[in-house]
């Protein structure tokens, strides 16, 4: 076998199991996958047995069909061979100042309310003033970690301050079990939820797949301490037609008071 051959072989080698493990998640027969993908069965057959090599407008369209991150899409054609089409930019970078710019104008318009930005595993990377003045004034040393999840789930963070804490963390478990349906690649993903799931009186279902439940359409979180009770409801915000990984893995997270007495703590709280 000559050299370009034996290439050949193990970009197909490596590109058939995954091309198999996403047709998996996704439940679509190989004949589903390339009817909608527009490809030869026998093709798509043979590329998944590493008979074949797909070219990369191939992958393109199979990665459209499967719904793919773009993380998730530089992996594909890394596996059969190909160059990332998607770069991955530090948010910090020169190119990402408008990025930036429309996340600082989101996050200030919150104000008074609290507004974050994080990553795909819930790593905080920017808040507007009125998180950590109302954070502050709830838990005074502050938040613990910069993680979310591991400020809900820890008895010594966030997490006493949750009056409804299983119904929050119950609820951002079954978000853990959606992210790793979409990315079953994403051990990152896999091991924080086993780290999150190890704290203390965590309900032992919660690691069930069948707890995968569609997560509740709205959810309040009831924070109290002392005299101080705020009570929340959030959305998340995603930009829709990004080509870089990072910008693709943010997610802007607002929390709107419930009622007015909590925003009028808020306007007290961020005023102060």
């Amino acid at each position: 076998m000559n050299t370009y051959a034996a290439s050949l072989g193990s970009s197909a080698n490596r590109i058939g199991p995954l091309l198999r493990e996403w047709r998996t998640v996704r439940r679509l027969s190989q004949l589903d996958l390339a009817l909608s993908a527009d490809v030869s069965a026998r093709h798509l057959s043979y590329v998944e047995t590493g008979k074949a090599q797909p070219s990369r407008d191939m992958i393109g369209r199979l990665a459209n069909v499967l719904d793919l991150p773009l993380r998730e899409r530089n992996a594909l054609l890394l596996a059969a061979g190909f160059a990332p089409t998607f770069r991955e930019s530090a948010l910090t970078a020169a190119e990402m100042a408008p990025v930036r710019r429309a996340l600082d104008f989101i996050l200030e318009h919150q104000n008074p309310y609290p507004a974050f930005v994080m990553t795909r595993h819930w790593d905080v990377l920017m808040t507007n003033r009125a998180l950590p003045a109302i954070f502050d004034r709830l838990k005074p040393a502050g938040p613990k970690h910069g993680n979310i999840l591991r400020q809900v789930f820890d008895p010594e963070d966030m997490r006493p301050l949750i009056a409804n804490w299983e119904e929050v963390a119950g609820d951002l478990i079954r978000h853990i079990h959606g992210d790793i349906m979409a990315s079953p690649a994403d051990t990152a993903a896999r091991a924080l939820m086993d780290e999150v799931l190890a704290y203390p009186e965590v309900p032992p279902h919660w690691r069930n797949r069948e707890f995968n439940a569609a997560p509740l359409p709205m959810l309040s979180t009831i924070f109290r301490s002392g005299d101080l009770e705020l009570r929340f409801f959030s959305t998340l915000t995603v930009f829709g037609t990004s080509r870089d990984v990072t910008i693709d893995e943010l997610r802007i997270e607002c929390m709107f008071p419930v009622d007015e007495a909590t925003a009028q703590r808020c306007r007290e709280i961020v005023r102060a």
